[in-house]
């Protein structure tokens, strides 16, 4: 049900964008590509563009929404014909619609196992970690600057805004909203009014704050990854999403300012060619600057193809479980008592209430009936009927239904959902469809059936980790021969700090206030991961991006593939282990020229590449199309055709960051489908910095509709001092699907749609997770 409402709301949205007047100005990212060398204005240029195309100088003016400085592109309101004119002028690689995405921790960083013992604050001071969010609460304790000295020397950001002032913690924040378009609680500057940004910021970098809990669960110190490293906040979400425009201009002044890691937790839902992905782009500027991109993989699983952010220079982040969940128990009249899902905060003191079936209390003056309130949909419920009941509901809802029809509380009977929690805005439990079979006939075969719903509980998950089901799967819809998602973080039922003006349950008219908050999703693994790429540049300020991933994922945690049918597409590499990726042995190291290198092979030409990399020198010297096996890439994938042969060779180059003296022998673990061969099977090495290749070679027979099986390499020194593993994996595509081309257009009309959150409900905001 949850599906087809946001089905028809979207369909409904696009027929009205067909419907809207040609003569509207609409935000356009018009993009030129390559930067002049030497002496260039991107205003002044900007502008006299603009002022061709609208005829005069304050029309263009008025129409100029950015001018970014990294990206030789702007930003401006432009009606249909002003489009197709620049889309003709020459110069112009593409024109793009300012599309509207959406978004996508007390135990978490010890079950990763980063005690509070490995967090040193001298080195994490000259790290910026710089957030595209929702904004941030600066007074949250979190972000308290104590015992943090001056500012980087390299820093050139700034904060904006009357009513937001930045300390030694938080040390930028800028806003952006190229739409111009502000709803009630919308606050104009970087402070969140939603509570998602504040929670990514307080996880990824949050000070260490003891006592804290949402309403007594998961009580603890709370605590970011590297709580000694700096936040820069860029705020390009709102109630209504996140625009491209703003996307692009936040990667701008991120990269001008000085930050060291950039975290995304949001993207688009369906999959789009790197040259139209704001994120894509603005990550591989970020790339030549230094700066690694953590983005989540997206909250579209468990379908496979589903996940976003898939640029093999950027960090894809799915979202894992941790030893901890939250249940609270119905208790009903006869004893019977039932545990379910929830973070249930509300204490009935054991009193006992009227039970009642929501079939039983529809709102036929408002045209409801017994099939629709027997959901407790919002609008459904009979006040008269509800008022001082707990209802028994037949599906999982935001509980607005029965508060907004005066209920004491509500029990749902949902099997959609059994890996995560929800915080309501009543007290609520979510059971078993079999145990809501028990208590409808206690309710049908009772005369005067009473219920309660005991205060929420913690208890230990002795299966975790493995990867929740709404985190987005692979494989990769756009390049099958590299591996998404990279890594998994915890991102399943995490206490961070809130903004205090945000609601604290999933009803987004939940009118109480708290400091922290406990929600999911891809959104919260990613600052994770994000936080441990920190962590990994403290220790190692010079690594490359590409060198930070490869740690990340090469000293991964095994997860076990029992728990996952999907297996690494599931959970890449593994889940992060932060502790042990300062120290990885060996990397993969890559840079521009070998990501341009990657592109030409996937059908872009020198036009489209310059297009993402901004650079006039970026040349495909062959329009041949081929596989991206010799991207140095920390992991292995193969896909297959049906009906074709299990035959890959990969070439990679390894880069001694370990001991200088050193020599690493491979092991190969491959199941019965398919064998690995690696060549040389020992390297040895003198100095630190030295480089050794050698080529993996996967063979096996013809396969056809063959899901993923996989096995892997793993480099270990001869002191087993460094472990380097690397998981391959061989699936089937159909036939021809072997890469995503790149957009053929110069006017990009398909509309980039978002990551859709799987929520109970239309009714909120915060969707799993705050927003996703």
């Amino acid at each position: 049900m949850t599906w087809l409402l946001y089905s028809t709301l979207f369909a409904a949205l696009l027929l009205n964008s067909d419907a809207a007047n040609a003569n509207e100005r609409k935000v356009h990212i018009v993009y030129m590509g390559d930067r002049p060398k030497g002496d260039f204005s991107a205003k002044v240029t900007h502008h006299s563009m603009l002022t061709s195309v609208l005829g005069r100088s304050s029309s263009a003016q008025e129409s100029l929404v950015y001018s970014y400085g990294n990206f030789n592109a702007f930003a401006a309101k432009l009606t249909e014909e002003e489009v197709e004119k620049f889309s003709e002028m020459d110069g112009v690689v593409r024109v793009i619609p300012n599309h509207i995405l959406k978004l996508h921790t007390t135990r978490s960083w010890d079950f990763l196992g980063l005690s509070q013992s490995n967090v040193g604050a001298q080195l994490q001071g000259d790290v910026v970690i710089g957030l595209l969010d929702t904004g941030i609460w600066p007074e949250h304790e979190s972000f308290n600057d104590q015992g943090l000295g001056a500012l980087p020397s390299k820093w050139k950001g700034t904060c904006q805004g009357a009513n937001f002032t930045c300390n030694n913690k938080i040390i930028g924040g800028r806003y952006y909203n190229s739409e111009n378009r502000y709803y009630e609680g919308d606050l104009k500057s970087p402070r969140d009014s939603e509570g998602h940004g504040t929670h990514t910021s307080s996880t990824a970098a949050g000070d260490r704050v003891p006592l804290a809990s949402y309403y007594g669960l998961a009580n603890g110190t709370a605590r970011g990854g590297v709580p000694g490293a700096r936040i820069a906040m860029y705020k390009v979400c709102w109630s209504f999403g996140c625009g491209t425009a703003d996307i692009l201009a936040a990667f701008d002044d991120a990269i001008a300012d000085g930050v060291d890691i950039i975290s995304v937790s949001l993207g688009s839902e369906f999959p789009v060619p790197y040259d139209v992905d704001p994120i894509a782009i603005g990550a591989f500027h970020a790339m030549k600057y230094g700066i690694l991109t953590s983005s989540s993989a997206g909250n579209s699983g468990p379908w496979p193809y589903s996940v976003s952010n898939y640029a093999p220079w950027t960090l894809t982040v799915a979202a894992s479980t941790i030893d901890r969940k939250f249940v609270a128990k119905a208790v009903l009249g006869n004893g019977q008592a039932f545990t379910g899902l929830s973070i249930n905060s509300f204490e009935l003191y054991g009193k006992t209430y009227p039970l009642i079936w929501g079939g039983d209390a529809a709102n036929y003056s408002a045209g409801a009936s017994q099939d629709l309130s027997k959901y407790c949909i919002t609008g459904s419920m009979n006040s008269y009927k509800v008022e001082g009941k707990i209802v028994f509901c037949e599906v999982l809802w935001d509980g607005s239904g029965v508060l907004l029809a005066n209920g004491v509380g509500t029990i749902m009977a949902d099997d959609e959902i059994t890996d995560f929690a929800f915080n309501y805005p009543l007290p609520a439990t979510q059971i078993s469809t079999s145990d809501g079979e028990k208590i409808l006939d206690y309710i049908k075969t009772t005369e005067n059936p009473i219920a309660t719903i005991l205060l929420g509980e913690t208890l230990t998950d002795y299966m975790a980790p493995y990867v929740v089901s709404f985190s987005s799967r692979g494989p990769n819809p756009v390049t099958p021969d590299i591996l998404k998602p990279d890594l998994t973080a915890p991102g399943v039922d995490i206490l961070a700090a809130w903004s205090p003006i945000a609601p604290p349950s999933i009803d987004w008219e939940d009118p109480r206030s708290v400091d922290y908050n406990i929600i999911s999703g891809t959104s919260m693994s990613c600052p994770h991961a994000s936080g441990a790429a920190a962590y990994v540049k403290a220790a190692h300020p010079d690594w490359s991006p590409a060198a930070v991933k490869s740690a990340l994922m090469t000293t991964a945690t095994v997860v076990d593939p029992n728990k996952h049918e999907d297996l690494e597409f599931a959970y890449g590499s593994g889940q992060i282990n932060p502790a042990q990726a300062i120290k990885p042995g060996l990397v993969y190291d890559a840079n521009e020229t070998d990501y341009i290198s990657f592109l030409c092979k996937q059908g872009y030409n020198t036009t489209t590449v310059r297009l993402i990399t901004g650079d006039n020198s970026s040349v495909c010297s062959s329009t041949l199309n081929g596989k991206a096996w010799d991207l140095n890439y920390p992991s292995f994938s193969l896909a297959v055709e049906d009906g074709k042969q299990i035959d890959g060779v990969f070439t990679r180059t390894v880069t001694n960051v370990g001991s200088a003296n050193s020599t690493y022998t491979v092991q190969m673990y491959s199941p019965p489908e398919f064998s690995i061969s690696v060549e040389p099977e020992v390297l040895s090495f003198s100095t630190i910095g030295e480089k050794k290749s050698f080529t993996v070679k996967v063979s096996g027979g013809f396969i056809s509709q063959q899901k993923i099986t996989s096995g892997e390499i793993i480099w270990t020194d001869e002191l087993e001092q460094y472990r380097v593993r690397s998981p391959v994996v061989v699936y089937n595509v159909l036939p021809g699907y072997t890469f995503f081309p790149p957009q053929t257009s110069k006017f990009q009309k398909k509309p980039t749609t978002f990551h859709g959150p799987t929520t109970p409900s239309m009714h909120h905001k915060n969707g799993i997770l705050g927003r996703n």
